[in-house]
């Protein structure tokens, strides 16, 4: 979970798997022409990205594609809803004050 938490916490990461959630499967180098990166530069932040398991490759011919895996975030996720009631418990009073129309 560590390196889930690791490779979630850069934002060039996180847009690579945004990209990979609109179109499921990408080439490497269809991953690459939006963001101000060169390959290799890209390859790190894959390289992170696949140690964490949230992506796979799979080469076919020439080409590396690179698919999201969603099962590290789920994990992630199980963990962070142990803590959600911190949160909801401040978004509910939050609510409470801006209806009640006073100051938070």
């Amino acid at each position: 979970m560590d390196r889930t938490f690791f490779a979630l916490a850069d934002p060039t990461r996180r847009h690579v798997l945004l990209r990979l959630k609109e179109e499921p499967e990408l080439s490497i180098s269809e991953l690459a022409r939006p963001l101000s990166l060169k390959l290799p530069g890209l390859m790190k932040h894959l390289d992170v990205l696949s140690d964490a398991g949230l992506i796979t490759r799979v080469k076919t011919g020439r080409t590396v594609s690179v698919r999201v895996s969603a099962a590290p975030m789920l994990e992630a996720m199980e963990w962070l809803r142990r803590y959600e009631s911190l949160w909801t418990v401040s978004l509910d009073r939050l609510v409470a004050l801006v209806e009640e129309g006073g100051e938070p």
